[in-house]
């Protein structure tokens, strides 16, 4: 019988473990997680839960009973210390080794840390503690102008708190959506109160607050780190695997060594697409490439190629984001920017690269076949139609 294990048990590698049950595969499965919480999904934890929308049972992938009930064999706490790839093994660190036939790497991403005391919010128990620090109505400053800085800075304003955020690049998102999408998020944030800080950096952290960059320093009870994050790609670099800016694949999700897979934040996939490797680090590429993994490591013929899709709550503004912004020459809007309902699309040649709609609901299907057709279109009919 043949023995299927997966190092990660976030979103990526729980989906990955339910569609090999759900496909018919009747050999053992075994799920290593880090963390002591079973596989939970985290968009929530900067969102509805940050705010305390949502109770904690909300965020979990499956009931606790689905793992025992699918004879998925669940250890957490419990992290991997060295794949093997030479005798099938992966080492852990009670001592134990786990043999495997075939193996997927979901490790997903952690935060870029700062110099010096500060918060950061990636799993369960960071959010946890930030609302509760939200909830006394802490002073908080944001050192991040990222998606994850912004809806905390965001959640702690809804709860009340006295927020700052503070980004060296000019604007709000500069690099995600460039300059004029990024002053509308910007504008935003300012508009309920946010102080924003644009081109200057945290140049140390102290538990009293931040020195900037400037030389002039700022005051909070609590400093959030919200600079983006780094694969987990230690594990497969020191087993020899190509690693580039995560774990190197093909479009079936398959690293440099046949019997070993990888998904999710922790993946740097060849993209038909594109024509590229990239690598995505948000929900849905955790949703949906869990699945196409463990598709793969069945020897179905799998492509990987979802078009890139994200999404942000923030204050009364709701978005989602489709494909990929880089090398456009041109944006397009259609609808009212300044009443913040409308769509932008990002352009690279007259041919759709991009799309975002804000507060416009049902048109991501449409956006994202757009993308995929490669068509030119006509920019005039594009803002009108």
């Amino acid at each position: 019988m043949a023995t299927f294990v997966i190092v990660g048990a976030g979103l990526a590698g729980a989906k990955a473990a339910q569609t090999l049950r759900e496909e018919g595969f009747d050999g053992e499965i075994v799920l290593i997680g880090a963390e002591a919480e079973r596989p939970y999904e985290r968009p929530p934890l900067s969102k509805d839960y940050l705010r305390g929308g949502s109770e904690r049972e909300s965020i979990f992938v499956h009931e606790p009973a689905w793992y025992a009930d699918n004879d998925v064999d669940l250890r957490l706490g419990l992290r991997a210390t060295r794949i093997e790839p030479g005798h099938h093994v992966v080492r852990l660190a009670d001592g134990s080794r786990q043999p495997y036939d075939k193996l997927l790497i979901a490790t997903g991403a952690v935060p870029r840390r700062l110099p010096g005391p500060a918060y950061y919010l990636r799993t369960a128990e960071d959010s946890e503690a930030l609302r509760r620090r939200f909830a006394e109505g802490a002073s908080v400053l944001v050192v991040g102008a990222s998606w994850i800085g912004l809806e905390t800075a965001a959640a702690a304003r809804a709860a009340g708190c006295e927020v700052t955020v503070v980004e060296p690049e000019p604007t709000a998102l500069n690099r995600a959506l460039g300059h004029e999408l990024g002053e509308l998020f910007a504008r935003l944030h300012v508009s309920k109160g946010v102080d924003m800080r644009f081109g200057t950096a945290a140049a140390e952290v102290t538990e009293t607050g931040v020195r900037l960059s400037s030389g002039e320093r700022l005051t909070a009870d609590l400093v959030v780190a919200g600079i983006g994050a780094a694969p987990e790609v230690w594990l497969a670099r020191d087993a020899g695997l190509d690693v580039g800016q995560g774990i190197r694949t093909d479009a079936a999700l398959r690293t440099s060594h046949p019997d070993i897979y990888a998904a999710g934040d922790v993946a740097e996939s060849y993209h038909p697409l594109y024509g590229r490797h990239i690598r995505v680090e948000h929900w849905a590429n955790a949703l949906h490439g869990g699945p196409a993994a463990a598709r793969s490591m069945l020897g179905h013929e799998v492509v990987h190629d979802r078009v890139p899709y994200f999404y942000t709550d923030q204050y009364e503004l709701g978005m989602e984001f489709s494909g990929d912004v880089s090398g456009h020459d041109e944006i397009v809007y259609r609808g009212d920017p300044d009443g913040l309902e409308f769509i932008a699309y990002w352009l690279r040649e007259g041919r759709v690269i991009a799309g975002m709609n804000v507060n416009v609901w049902d048109v991501v299907d449409d956006i994202q076949e757009l993308i995929r057709s490669g068509v030119t279109v006509d920019a005039k009919e594009l803002s009108s139609g």
